[in-house]
């Protein structure tokens, strides 16, 4: 209970209120009916239960990051990073992409996200090629930068992961092969009208985790004390990003369930406050170093993730983000077990 408390104690009361927000909406819109503010909380509950299953691999991801970074930064990344994440991530953003893809103002997109719900969700719905190539071409690269890594001495799938190890000697092969790899869907999968869109989209996501990364490298090797604000920041700045890539495909999806923009803000905070507090629990509590495979495991869910996004460009693959979130714990799962029976192996020897 102390440790639920200890780690969990402040997303238990955001999501208390983000409850009490939605319960209010619901009641609200719906004639002041007690069947309205059931319904509306049965939606921000699964909404928030979505967004865990298909982040808990970036939690993981995550807690490799914030265990590097300084006591200040990590509790930056769970007190500014909810406020990015949420109001930044889960609700600006979709705005301004609604914004840039119909032509109209920001005040417009606000008001028409409250007022004509449906409209606004149509407009996003336009944006999906652009929306999926940024996020699959960022996330990508993050699961080919880890397992393309010429200095990775732990593999899980050993014959795979040592043949992409040895491959990763080559200088900015994995942007080689997402560049490429993002040029040929486009070309052969996506309709003519949105190839232009797809292909800039998706570089720009590219040249984004390039450009994080390049920061990353800047400061990684220098520990002064005059450097160690820059590192933390760089460091926030890729888990931001990291989580914007994430939360891209969930936003789109959570239209499945409501167009209610108040009950996708709600449901949405929820899961992206108990993913956070997650991750400082795996860093405090040495979860990584427990389970040795976890890491593995959360970067193939990030690679299943990037190629749904990815092969989803053509819009008539569509792969419910249900089946999304069971991959991903479906590897979570695979690397726990098998680091557990390492685990018994190391011991019997």
């Amino acid at each position: 209970m102390q440790t639920f408390k200890q780690y969990f104690g402040f997303a238990t009361l955001i999501s208390v209120i983000c409850l009490a927000v939605a319960a209010w909406d619901g009641y609200a819109r719906g004639g002041h009916t007690a069947t309205a503010l059931i319904e509306a909380l049965t939606i921000a509950v699964l909404l928030g239960i979505l967004e865990v299953s298909l982040s808990f691999d970036n939690a993981v991801v995550n807690a490799t990051v914030l265990r590097t970074m300084s006591e200040k930064w990590q509790r930056r990344f769970l007190t500014w990073g909810i406020l990015i994440a949420v109001f930044g991530m889960r609700f600006i953003f979709p705005i301004v992409i609604v914004a840039v893809a119909a032509g109209m103002g920001l005040g417009d997109v606000v008001t028409q996200a409250f007022t004509n719900p449906d409209l606004y969700a149509e407009h996003l719905e336009d944006a999906h090629v652009a929306i999926s190539a940024f996020g699959g071409t960022f996330l990508m690269m993050v699961f080919l930068k880890y397992f393309m890594d010429p200095d990775k001495d732990q593999h899980w799938l050993t014959g795979f992961e040592h043949r992409l190890a040895r491959i990763g000697r080559l200088d900015t092969v994995q942007a080689i092969i997402v560049g490429v790899l993002l040029t040929l869907l486009v070309n052969y999968t996506v309709a003519p009208a949105e190839k232009y869109s797809a292909l800039l989209a998706g570089f720009v996501g590219l040249l984004t985790y390039l450009a994080v990364d390049a920061l990353g490298s800047l400061f990684e090797a220098d520990n002064a004390t005059e450097k160690a604000g820059a590192a933390g920041a760089s460091a926030f700045l890729y888990l931001e990003v990291l989580d914007a890539s994430f939360s891209l495909d969930g936003v789109i999806g959570a239209f499945a369930l409501t167009k209610d923009i108040v009950l996708i803000a709600a449901g949405l905070t929820i899961g992206a406050i108990f993913v956070r507090s997650l991750t400082i629990m795996m860093v405090k509590k040495g979860t990584l170093e427990a389970y040795r495979f976890l890491e593995h495991g959360a970067h193939y869910g990030i690679g299943a993730l990037a190629t749904i996004m990815l092969l989803s460009m053509n819009r008539e693959v569509h792969i419910p983000e249900v089946i999304t979130g069971l991959i991903g714990a479906g590897f979570i799962g695979l690397a726990i077990w098998s680091s557990l029976r390492a685990n018994r192996r190391d011991a019997l020897n």
